[in-house]
């Protein structure tokens, strides 16, 4: 008998890779490119660092409060976390107790199969359709939860409302998550669901439309109820999740609604645009309306582009895995950034497959 026998193994996630560089294109894990609202700069000056010495609001008050302000809930319908990983995994703990397994899509966000795991829940994945969308109907089997990102990710594709109400209403007896980590650049949340689902459990992110991935804060919306049994499960493990300045910084980028409309919308006007400028060079992709593209060549396998893109220091995703291995995950950047992305796959591509003549 060794120690080794008694400890938990899982697989773990395996993030995007961070080179360590200021002078490549960073393109692999959804980071916003541009900074963050003028106001949380403005507080970070003039912080007060005397205030470190002390332990963090453990409810995140003020920021619970700009939240509930700007979605036009309850206060107690809010929760925050480090990060809406933190969020999930807290929910995934609190809510995903019956014995029977939840699911989820067969191609999404990786990590829900590892907090499955690590938890012990059992779980079962329902395949997307050959356009990648939902069927709504394999969530109508019995099951302890349900969890899906809304666009999805790595596919980018938006589900409709419809479609989510469906589920919703299959599934009374459990509660539904769903992740709306890309929701802010184009899609419609599900928010209104919430007042015929108390157990809708809907979760943000600021890492990605807010441009504070380096502060880690994230969030869920729900029925007063959800967000109770999520506190008493948060108490449980650590009080003071959130660290003082996030809290405060996460205020300035919820006020600033203006700023924040405007680096969405900047993002999906240079996704629009590069979609048509990939289709002209041959790839296929799903209607993304997240803020990356999740494109396949039709001749030059993925591998060999991202090789060739890594090479030129410009970093994009790539999964070795069913169903995706022909693909890449492409963060959408600057108009600058995306040109010379642009700019590598036609150096790349027109001498293979004849797209320029």
């Amino acid at each position: 008998m060794s120690w080794e026998d008694n400890v938990r193994r899982v697989v773990p996630y395996v993030a995007g890779e961070q080179p360590g560089r200021a002078d490549v294109i960073k393109l692999n894990t959804n980071e916003c490119p541009y900074p963050p609202a003028p106001g949380v700069a403005k507080l970070l000056s003039r912080m007060d660092c005397g205030a470190l010495r002390l332990y963090p609001d453990p409810n995140g008050t003020p920021l619970l409060e700009a939240l509930a302000e700007y979605y036009g809930v309850k206060r107690e319908q809010v929760f925050v976390g480090v990060g809406s990983d933190d969020v999930l995994a807290t929910a995934f703990l609190t809510f995903f107790n019956s014995g029977r397994p939840i699911l989820f899509p067969d191609v999404t966000y990786s990590f829900y199969d590892v907090w499955a795991q690590l938890y012990r829940i059992p779980y079962r994945v329902c395949p997307l359709d050959e356009e990648w969308h939902i069927r709504p109907e394999d969530y109508k089997q019995p099951n302890g939860g349900i969890v899906f990102p809304n666009p999805n990710a790595p596919t980018g594709l938006l589900e409709g409302l419809g479609t989510i109400e469906e589920i919703l209403q299959a599934n009374r007896d459990v509660v539904v998550i769903v992740d709306e980590a890309y929701i802010d650049f184009g899609g419609a949340s599900a928010l209104p669901l919430l007042e015929k689902y108390d157990n809708l459990l809907i979760v943000q992110t600021f890492s990605k439309s807010r441009a504070m991935a380096g502060l880690r804060i994230g969030f869920a919306i729900g029925s007063e109820k959800l967000i109770a049994y999520l506190n008493d499960v948060k108490f449980s493990i650590n009080s003071y999740t959130m660290n003082l300045p996030a809290q405060c910084m996460g205020v300035e980028a919820v006020r600033d609604d203006a700023y924040f409309k405007g680096v969405t919308s900047k993002i999906a006007a240079t996704r629009e645009r590069v979609k048509k400028e990939l289709a002209a060079l041959g790839f296929t992709f799903p209607d993304s309306m997240a803020n990356f593209i999740f494109a396949s060549h039709e001749r030059i396998p993925a591998e060999e582009l991202f090789q060739k893109l890594r090479a030129a220091d410009i970093y994009v995703r790539h999964w070795n895995k069913p169903r995706i291995s022909g693909f890449l995950r492409i963060t959408v950047g600057t108009d600058a950034q995306m040109d010379r992305l642009l700019s590598v796959l036609k150096a790349e591509i027109a001498p293979k497959a004849g797209v320029f003549h």
